[in-house]
């Protein structure tokens, strides 16, 4: 049963990492892989030498801390208030409400935030009824990167809510008896208990996004952004995408590719090591 899946895994997860070799290339699509040049590191060399490469990754750093940091904790609060919804009917109403646009694709919400957030959007309309200027979001660097970071919670904050409500569901609830025959009022039982009971659930979200700091989202961000904001909005992701498919410097896009899966590989193993060693956590 489990060979079909180790099949296509192989195929078409590890096959074609062979593509990296473009990375230590000339790369030529004419000649291949076996007879474009061998330049070892020059690729690296010139990408670190651009001036926008620094740019690029700060960026993609920020906002892929700011969206790390609010996937928990917003989930975190919105699983903790839905706990405490005594009406089961308005709870699964919230909860539905919330994970619905997680199963919406980007080429769908982006064109919904990009006429939102334009100079005619109702957003603009509700500023101007309020007596403040309209303003042109989409075109703005201080607020494109609170935009992305702000839709994209917005978009997968239910999945990782409904694995917390599970995990606080898993909770023993003889735990809580306990607490309310020793006159623990529900702030203490959710801080003594509820909390350190999620701990687990909310160390392994945390370790699992964090091999994709260096991500940021690059089909929110390839929608979503223009010329005009890539101060502030562009990221590894879409600097590889315009320098391999526009300008065909494929071995230089390879390059920047395999230096972001080695800093997220290194990543995701010290967060794990880190877990293990001060809090007992394993995945495996």
């Amino acid at each position: 049963m489990l060979l079909p899946g180790v099949v296509v895994t192989l195929i078409y997860a590890y096959g074609p990492m062979a593509g990296l070799v473009m990375a230590f290339q000339q790369f030529e699509p004419l000649a291949g892989f076996f007879r474009s040049s061998f330049i070892g590191f020059d690729n690296f060399t010139y990408v670190f030498a651009l001036p926008d490469f620094e740019r690029v990754v700060w960026n993609t750093v920020i906002i892929s801390i700011a969206k790390m940091l609010l996937f928990l904790l917003v989930p975190l609060i919105l699983a903790l208030l839905l706990n405490e919804v005594t009406k089961r009917w308005f709870s699964r109403l919230i909860q539905s409400a919330i994970f619905l646009p997680f199963f919406l694709s980007w080429t769908v919400l982006g064109g919904v935030i990009i006429e939102l957030f334009s100079l005619s959007g109702p957003v603009n309309g509700l500023a101007e009824a309020m007596g403040l200027d309209p303003v042109m979001f989409m075109l703005d660097n201080s607020w494109f990167r609170g935009i992305i970071i702000g839709t994209d919670v917005w978009k997968g904050m239910g999945y990782n809510m409904i694995v917390m409500l599970a995990a606080i569901t898993g909770i023993n609830a003889t735990l809580y008896e306990a607490a309310q025959v020793d006159g623990a009022s529900r702030w203490k039982q959710m801080l003594h208990i509820t909390l350190p009971g999620m701990a687990p659930i909310v160390i392994l979200l945390g370790v699992l996004s964090l091999g994709g700091i260096l991500s940021a989202g690059f089909e929110q961000i390839l929608i979503l952004y223009n010329p005009t904001v890539y101060e502030g909005g562009d990221v590894i992701d879409t600097f590889v995408y315009r320098l391999g498919m526009f300008s065909q410097q494929y071995g230089p896009a390879a390059a920047v590719g395999l230096f972001k899966s080695v800093i997220s590989v290194a990543l995701v193993a010290g967060t794990y090591y880190a877990a293990y060693k001060y809090n007992g956590y394993r995945i495996f």
